[in-house]
C-alpha cells in the first residue's frame, strides 16, 4: 500500500525553527493534496497547512506569516517549515496525502505516525 514517514520534530524555545519533512512511498500513480495537521495535548485534530500538486496552498489563521508548506513531487515528499514557534505550537504533527495507486483508481487518504513537537524553555 501507501506509507507516509514523517520526520523533524523534536523538543525547540520559543522563537526557534524546526522543518518536518513527510515521504510517501509505496503503491503510488499519483498524489494530490498533501499537507499537515496537529493534535495538542487534550485536544482535536487540526488542519495546520495544505498544499495542492499545482502548488496552491492554504493555512490556519494561527499559523500565517510564521509557517511554510511546500513540496517536492519528484520525490513525493511535503515540507513544513516552522518559524517563530511559541508554546501553544506544541503538538503531535501528523502528514496526510490523498494518493491514487492506480491510474483508473480512486483517491484515498492516508496518514503518518506523527511526530512531536515540543516548544518550551
Amino acid at each position: 500500500q501507501v506509507q507516509l514517514v514523517e520526520s523533524g520534530g523534536g523538543l525547540v524555545q520559543p522563537g526557534g525553527s524546526l522543518r518536518l519533512s513527510c515521504t510517501a512511498s509505496g503503491r503510488i500513480f499519483s498524489i494530490d493534496a498533501m499537507g499537515w495537521y496537529r493534535q495538542p495535548p487534550g485536544k482535536q485534530r487540526e488542519l495546520v497547512a495544505a498544499i495542492t500538486s499545482g502548488g496552491n496552498t492554504n493555512y490556519a489563521d494561527s499559523v500565517k506569516d510564521r509557517y511554510t508548506i511546500s513540496r517536492d513531487n519528484a520525490k513525493n515528499t511535503v515540507y513544513l517549515q516552522m518559524n517563530s514557534l511559541k508554546p501553544e505550537d506544541t503538538a503531535v504533527y501528523y502528514c496526510n496525502a490523498e494518493v491514487r495507486s492506480t491510474r483508473w483508481g480512486t483517491f484515498r487518504d492516508y496518514w503518518g505516525q506523527g511526530t512531536q513537537v515540543t516548544v518550551s524553555s
